[in-house]
């Protein structure tokens, strides 16, 4: 009951802020839950018995977000700059993960040389690093998504997929389930589950896609204005596409739930926090978008660069 309960108050709330809000409030929501994210992660790491380099991982994790927020608070300040602007201003969150990707190993390296203790110094600063790859970059991600009139509904495609997912997966496991899918990270996960959450995660791809031109039109725009999804250039995807992007993304999600709970199991804790009633901790809640997050992000893209190259 908990667990429902924790559900039907977080849904609304994430709606709300997907759908509502500008990237100024949508932003720093994202930037909470990389905080909280980062904190459980690093504290699975010490369970383990690496130390973690906590304050600087933080600051990485967060720079990126900051970085966009100072670019965009301007445009938010100065309306004839944007007014009449069908086309916002995308943040370009990869370019500045490649100047954080450049940076870290600079940082965390001043920071193992002035260190007192040097065993497990690699390893302290490798599981601090891979946090913000595992973490912080894919919720980031959102952010672009969200910032971008064209690509905005594939939020929508991601969250109700993995949710989607996620119910099917428990109910189909818990009723019909029998062959094991990974018996030694999670036992209770089968492979009945995993086929129910791919058919579940395809059939909302299906509507998606479906819909992909209305969607747009249900959010806010990233500065507080709406747009017209019909007054912006669109990329088609065939439904080859919609059908692989559902079903891989799937199996993207699937293997993020998986990958999480095999670094508990690893550190020998049960759940990654005990924030959310019935559900663990934030960490157990976005561990499937860790994964699918980015695999839509990178395959949207190359089908969006191929279609460029050989103009399909």
């Amino acid at each position: 009951m908990k667990r429902v309960l924790t559900a039907a108050a977080l849904v609304p709330v994430v709606l709300l802020l997907v759908f509502k809000t500008s990237i100024l409030l949508f932003a720093p929501a994202i930037g909470l839950v990389t905080v909280l994210g980062l904190k459980e992660y690093l504290g699975i790491v010490e369970a383990a018995g690496i130390k973690p380099v906590r304050w600087p991982t933080y600051m990485l994790g967060l720079l990126p977000i900051v970085a966009i927020l100072a670019i965009t608070v301007p445009l938010v300040l100065d309306p004839p700059y944007h007014r009449g602007f069908n086309f916002p201003f995308e943040p370009n969150m990869l370019s500045i993960w490649t100047a954080v990707a450049t940076a870290a190993p600079l940082i965390y390296g001043a920071l193992l040389v002035f260190r007192k203790d040097m065993r497990g110094g690699l390893i302290s600063v490798a599981a601090s690093i891979f946090g913000l790859f595992y973490v912080a970059l894919p919720l980031s991600l959102l952010i672009d998504l969200r910032g971008n009139p064209l690509q905005c509904f594939l939020i929508v495609f991601i969250l109700f997929s993995v949710w989607a997912g996620d119910i099917a997966a428990y109910y189909v496991g818990k009723n019909f389930g029998k062959r094991k899918l990974a018996p030694i990270v999670s036992p209770n996960k089968s492979w009945e589950g995993a086929i129910a959450s791919s058919l579940a995660s395809l059939g909302v791809a299906a509507l998606v896609f479906k819909y992909q031109y209305d969607l747009p039109n249900l959010f806010s725009g990233p500065f507080g204005i709406s747009w017209d999804s019909h007054d912006v250039l669109r990329t088609e995807f065939p439904w080859t596409h919609v059908i692989l992007l559902g079903l891989f993304t799937n199996v993207a999600a699937q293997l993020g739930d998986l990958f999480e709970s095999a670094l508990k199991r690893g550190a020998g804790v049960k759940d990654s926090g005990n924030l959310l009633p019935g559900h663990g901790g934030v960490l157990d809640r976005i561990d499937a978008l860790l994964f699918a997050i980015p695999f839509v992000v990178c395959y949207v893209g190359v089908v969006i660069i191929v279609n460029r190259v050989f103009h399909l």
